[in-house]
Formats: structure tokens, sequence, C-alpha cells
């Protein structure tokens, strides 16, 4: 384990304002996109900005990441590998990145640059961590729904620098297992074009009726995070790096944020007891907040997560509507009005969720006036602001912005000389009759500056500690301050203050020259084409099902299908199931889960106990089986295999063979197909798709009491439960054994319009899924299929019969090959 050393505080930023807000606040990093390539697609610098970003940072002794977090289609390959070129080249200190195959190419083209996995990895556990490092990946973000005790788990089985999230929203999802957006609008979250569907209003439907759930509506929305309370801790266990998110957050926030963990790092890393400060507190939850909490990183408390009762910007609660009239709203103050009191010019808004939805308009504007009765508050407004009618009593107070807050946050986002000051520390060197030599250091750079004439002899006072600190230390307006000072002196040597004034000037200037000036990193462009696609050789179609349920395997023993995959909750409970398939004489293989935990070691002993082939969901997972012996391993789409690297390195590991991303069109996993060799890929026909895969249980939320599944009495094994959303579409939840939901597509996903397509690349492996679908239901799609394999049936006779055969409909999903798709945004 490499000598403990002070954690950097990393900071996001969309453009420059953020960037210069992080630089004065105090951040030891900044991370940012280019406009492409990058999981915030709104916000970026363009590729012809990067070299002036770069110097910008550096000049301040301030790390650039850049984000290079998406899957890359192998129409984008070639590009991309120009833009890695151009970053290597611009000085980035290190690249961000989520897919395998982009880590490869990385590493041939720049081997010098550093690559940082991205929490879109979803990596949850050590074996993980080890298999990005064989990769090439040099530190890797961890998923942000694992507890301090599991994070430190992993650091103790590890040697691969770690970075944690501590501060900002959070997905519902599993970062990199979302696929919402993909299903239900065409845009990929693993292409930085989340809708955030986890934000709008569902209903909860629990065998088949609605269940009164009072204010909250937004099931999905979780609060944001806020891990200032855990910094020591997380310091204690050895974490690399404290990364804030927001990268579509304004300056202000960047500057708040930044800011407080600087303080909070600082502190704890000096031995400095933590301090409790309600005031510092309020002034995050103001900048931007959901509702904040350390959530998972202390622990499963599914009551916390999610309240639900808005999926935006609150601010600061401030009180209760007691009485509203048009002359003003009589308000009971809330414990923040003491610690940071409701004043003219704040912005409020009144919350009305108890008994009208946050979609419809809410009331709220700027106070005019504030008059105090005890703990009663009468706000008044301009007129016209308000429409009294529309509050109620018991209706909550938020206080949305505070403009003392755009104050403090000025300080820094309109900084009109160096906030931040770097430390130097300097070495001096002083004899008699030469000139004096003095060593600059800050950061990784180091200058030495002499003087042009020789020192004296002392008659008074000679050179000495004290005063070498009064006159080095004058350096004002820069970026620096004198840190450490060291001072060999041989003789009685005099040096002049002048003589010493032009060695602290020169000493600047060179500090600033060397940092701002950027060493890009040697680059190879040289790549192969690869070798030549495989001839198609054609088979005949096999189908393979998914069950998980009891009713859906009894009708699936009947089909007799090529195999049949067992997907259930209870995964020590499908030993039975697993009897019954293997002694039909049929092939039988287990579904692993998406996410392994530390502490979850024994799925691995179960599903190798099992003696039967294993869909592979996780890399975790994949790398654990790498050194046991095992049955047959088939790569799900969970693996996010979008081009030839990716599967290539996949496929290299022991995988049979792989499904690919659902982030790929229909014709992208034809094109896939073809040049991996269509006998490596098993492709989906058939399913509900996995829209979001989390931590967060909405079985526990909203059916118990309970925080976890020790005394939540596992209300996902008594009943049946669908998110309605408002278009009427009911989408199932199943939990697995880790006690994580998925909540599954409403509309079966269907590649009827593909299946020749897909034949004519040679895929001859199809799965088909099944998520609510009875014994009737999963035989009538399977026999369609089986017909439309046959040639017994047409394309449109087989759309028809699913059509028939799904109760909620069906739809193209990711699978639709949208006009144009082809087309990339080029990097300028």
């Amino acid at each position: 384990m490499a000598p403990r050393r002070k954690p950097e505080i990393m900071s996001p930023a969309g453009y420059w304002p953020q960037l210069r807000a992080a630089i004065e606040a105090g951040a030891d990093a900044v991370y940012f996109g280019l406009k492409h390539f990058t999981a915030r697609a709104k916000v970026g610098f363009e590729l012809s900005e990067l070299p002036e970003v770069m110097r910008t940072l550096h000049g301040r002794g301030v790390k650039g990441y850049v984000t290079f977090n998406t899957l890359v289609f192998q129409h984008e390959l070639e590009e991309a590998a120009r833009a890695l070129a151009s970053i290597a080249e611009a000085g980035a200190d290190a690249l961000i990145v989520q897919d395998v195959g982009v880590v490869k190419m990385a590493k041939a083209i720049a081997p010098d640059l550093d690559l940082h996995g991205s929490t879109q990895m979803s990596i949850t556990s050590a074996e993980g961590v080890r298999l990005a490092q064989q990769f090439g990946v040099s530190r890797v973000t961890l998923a942000r729904e694992l507890s301090l005790a599991e994070i430190r788990a992993i650091r103790e089985a590890t040697d691969c620098e770690l970075e944690i999230f501590v501060h900002g929203a959070l997905c519902v999802a599993y970062s990199g297992q979302c696929f919402s957006s993909e299903a239900w609008g065409g845009r990929s979250a693993n292409r930085g074009q989340c809708a955030q569907a986890c934000r709008l209003p569902y209903d909860m439907i629990v065998d088949g009726r609605q269940v009164p759930l009072g204010d909250a509506r937004y099931l999905l929305s979780p609060g944001d995070l806020f891990a200032l309370r855990q910094v020591p801790e997380i310091i204690d266990i050895g974490i690399q790096t404290l990364k804030i998110e927001g990268r579509y957050k304004d300056a202000e926030y960047v500057a708040l944020t930044t800011q407080a963990y600087r303080q909070a790092v600082d502190n704890a890393w000096a031995g400095r007891p933590a301090q409790v400060d309600r005031a510092a507190d309020l002034r995050l939850e103001q900048v931007y907040s959901r509702g904040l909490g350390p959530f998972f990183l202390t622990g499963t408390d599914h009551q916390a997560v999610v309240r639900g009762r808005a999926p935006r910007h609150r601010g600061i609660l401030m009180g209760r509507v007691v009485r509203a009239t048009d002359s003003g709203i009589l308000v009971e103050a809330a414990e923040a009005d003491r610690i940071a009191p409701l004043k003219p010019g704040d912005g409020v808004v009144f919350d009305a969720a108890d008994w009208r939805s946050p979609e419809e308009a809410e009331e709220g504007g700027r106070v005019f006036e504030v008059a105090r009765h005890g703990n009663r508050l009468d706000l008044r407004f301009g007129n016209g602001v308000l429409k009294a009618s529309r509050i109620r009593p018991g209706d909550l107070v938020w206080r949305t912005h505070d403009p003392d807050l755009d104050k403090a946050a000025r300080v820094f986002t309109e900084a009109t000389m160096p906030v931040r000051k770097q430390p130097v520390d300097v070495r001096v060197t002083a004899r008699e009759g030469v000139p004096i030599e003095t060593e600059w250091r800050a950061g990784r750079v180091s200058v030495t500056v002499k003087s042009e004439a020789p020192l004296g002899v002392a008659r008074n006072r000679g050179v000495d500690v004290e005063y070498l600190r009064a006159q080095l230390g004058r350096l004002g307006n820069t970026a620096y301050e004198l840190g450490e000072l060291e001072l060999i002196v041989e003789g009685a040597p005099f040096a002049p203050s002048s003589l010493l004034n032009q060695v602290r000037r020169e000493a600047v200037e060179q500090l600033q020259a060397r940092q701002a000036h950027v060493v890009g990193r040697a680059v190879s462009l040289r790549r192969d084409g690869g070798p030549p696609a495989p001839p198609v050789p054609q088979h005949p179609p096999t189908v393979h099902l998914l069950v998980r349920t009891p009713e859906q395997l009894d009708a699936a023993l009947e089909l007799r299908p090529a195999s049949i995959t067992l997907d259930y909750l209870d995964l020590y409970g499908l030993k039975p199931s697993l009897e019954r398939v293997k002694s039909a004489g049929l092939a039988v293989r287990v579904a692993s889960p998406r996410v392994l935990k530390p502490g979850e070691e024994r799925i691995v002993d179960f599903l190798l106990g099992c003696d039967c082939p294993i869909l592979v969901r996780s890399t975790g997972l994949l790398q654990s089986l790498q050194e046991r012996p095992h049955s047959a391993l088939i790569g799900d789409f969970s693996l996010n295999a979008a081009n030839t690297l990716t599967a290539a390195e996949y496929l290299r590991l022991g995988l049979a063979c792989l499904t690919p991303t659902h982030d790929l069109n229909a014709a992208q996993v034809a094109e896939l197909a073809r040049l991996t060799g269509a006998g490596c890929i098993e492709v989906v026909a058939y399913q509900h798709l996995p829209v979001f895969h989390t931590e967060h249980c909405v079985f526990c939320r909203f059916l118990s009491q309970g925080t976890s599944y020790r005394d939540c009495g596992r209300p996902c094994e008594q009943h049946t439960v669908t998110l309605r959303d408002t278009a009427g579409r009911e989408h199932p939840v199943m939990a697995d054994v880790g006690c994580r939901n998925t909540v599954f597509g409403a509309e079966a996903q269907e590649a009827s319009a593909h299946l020749a397509e897909w034949r004519a690349a040679g895929i001859h492996q199809f799965r088909l899924e099944f998520a609510h679908e009875s014994h009737a239901e999963v035989t009538e799609v399977t026999e369609a299929f089986h017909d439309a394999l046959a040639g017994r049936i047409s394309a449109r006779t087989l759309a028809d019969r699913l059509r028939k055969a799904s109760p909620q409909g069906v739809t193209e999903g990711s699978l639709f090959v949208p006009e144009g798709y082809l087309t990339l945004p080029v990097l300028q």
C-alpha cells in the first residue's frame, strides 16, 4: 500500500465560470467534458479551448481531468481516437472513462496518460477494481451505493487509487445501468443524454390496486448526497479523491460546495476536531438541495433515500403556513429561521404537495416584508405576486433563494485577484561574497533564482529566517503564499531588501511561467483496422428463454427451448427449479445479480455450485470467476459492450458469448455481430427493458416501516408491484437476491422488424426474457418466435401476435433505428 497522502478535492465545471470558481474556492482538481463523448452532453468545452483550459488550471496548481465517460459506438471509434490524441497532446492530467474499448484504445494512443474509471463502470467490489486495473485504469470511482464500511473493505483489498462522490445529485439507478432514457425517449444516459425519468411522478400499484402514499409521488427521486460529516472517516479509510457532483450546476454552487469540503478536508487532515456548523450546512442546502443526507454512505435506510414529495431544488424549510390571506401569509417558523432568518428579498415557494400535485404551478415569489410575532412570521409580498386562495394552512414554506448567499459566492465567482493561494516552499543558501541562491517549489514545479550581486558582510543584522520570511513572503496579489522556509547560512552575510525583492519577483515570474507551461503527451494514432470480419455462417436459429417465476418455468419446460435461464428473486430457492430443468433433459443457466458488494462473496460460491452456465452481469463477478473452475459464461447486456474493442476484451476473458448493451439499435447489433463473429453474440429479441436497477427498494420504502431487509418483512415476496406513470403505463418492479430493485418497461420490446437483418448478419442465438408474463403469454410469445424463425409466418404476423400477447403493448424501444444515427457531432 502506498503511503497515505492528503486526498484531493475534485470539483465539477460545466464551463469557464464554474472552472474559475472551483480554482478560487480551493479545488485540487477540476473535471469537465468536451462537446462529445461525455456523460453531460449539454455542457462542456470545445476541443480547441482545451489547451487554454489546461494552462489556466496548471497555472494555479490545479489538475484537469477530462471526462470521456460514455459508451462509444463502432462508427465513432476513429473520431474518438483523434479526440483522445488531442486531449493527450493538450496536457490533460487524466481521462475519466466508461467504455472498456476506450480504455484499451487510450492506452495504445497515449500510454502515459492516466485513466480513471468512471462511476459509469458500475464498480462495487475489489474484484471489479482489479479487473479495471487489468484493463489499464489507475483510479476507480466507486458506485455511490456503497457504504463507508464496504468502501473500507475494498480499500483494504486493493492498491488502486479510489475516488468517491461526497456531494451532489444521486441517480436512483446504478450509474451505467440506467436505460430509461433509452427506452422511453431514444436518448441514452450512457451517452450523456439522461432524460431524468427518475424525477417524474409515479403511482404505486400493488396487486392490481393503487396504494395511497400521501404526499409521496416521486417514488424514484432521491435526495442529494451530503457527506461533510463523514470527511474524517473518508480520510481515515484512505480515499484518494473526494468528488463533488454538478457539471450542470452554476458557479455559485461550485464555489460554495468546494469551499465547504476544502475546509473540512484541511481540518481533518490537520487533526482538528470536526465542528458541527449548522449554518454552514444550511448554506449548502440553500445553494442547491432536494434534501441532503449521507444516505448509502452510512448504511442502508430505504426510508431516507427517497422522500418522494418533490423532485427538484427546494432549498431550506423555513416553516408551515398557519393562515393565508390577501394581506399576507402567517407562518410558523422552523428551526432554520433561528439560524438564518427569513428576510425581505428572499425567494420562497409554498409547497402544497399534501393536497395538490407539485406538477402544477406553485405559489411563490420574493418576500417584501417580514413581521415577527414570537415564533410566527407575517410574510408580505408585492401586489399580484401570490394567489392566497392557492395556499392553505399546513403548506410548507421553502426558501429557494437567499441573496446573501450570492454575496458569499461572489468572493470566488467574481474574484479580481487570486483568492486561492498556493503554498510555496523556499530553500535559501546564503554565503558571504557570493550571490544568494533560492529554490522555490510550488506543487510539482520548482525554480532556482540567484541574485545578480554577491552578498556583503553584515555589520548589524545578518540574514536570518525571520528577515527572509518578511521579505520573501511579500507575495501580495500573486497566486502564492510563503510556506516552509529553510535557510542554509555560512558566515554573516547581509542581503539588502532591494536584492531580496528582485529575487522574489523573478521567482514568481518563473513559477508562473513554469506552471502555465503545459507539456503534452506523446501520442500514436497508428491503428490497424483489426482482423477482417469473419465470414457469416448460417446456423439454425436457437431460442433461449429467461424466466423469473415458477409459472413461467412451467411454460418453458413445456416449450423445450435450447436453454432456460433462471433469474429468481430467491437465488437460494432456485435449486429445485434447477433440478426440474435438468431432469427434463434441457440445458439450464442461472442469471447472476447485476451488483456484487463486499460481503456477498457467498453468491459466487452458490452460482458455481449450480454446476451450469452462468449469465454474467457484472465485471466483479467476471473477475471472481477468472481463477476458479466454472461452466460456460455468457456476458449479459449490463457489461455494456458497444463496440468490437470492448467485445473482444470481454471474449478474451473467457466469455462463450456476449449480449450487446441495450444502447445499441438493431442495425448496430447486426454490425457488431458481423465484425465480432455472430457465433459470439446472443441477442434479446423479446423483453421488458430493465429501465432502472436500483439499490433503493420501493417495496421496503412504501410497503413497510423498515429500513432494510432485516426489518422490512420482505413485502417483495408477498406482493406484485408496478409503478404507473402519467401516461398510464404500469412498469413492473422486481427485487433480486441483494434486495436491489429492477423497474422494467411496461411495454414489451420486441425485434420482429429486425429478425431478417439479424439472421443475415449470422445471428442465430435469440433470447426471450419474461417479467410478469403468465403461462399463456410465455407460451404464445415463444411459439410466435419459433414460427417466425422457422419461416412459417412473416415479420408482420409475428408483430401482430406479440401485440395481442402483451397486455400493455409492444415497442421497438432501444432497437429502433433512427434516421441519421451514424451522424457524429464532430469535435472542433
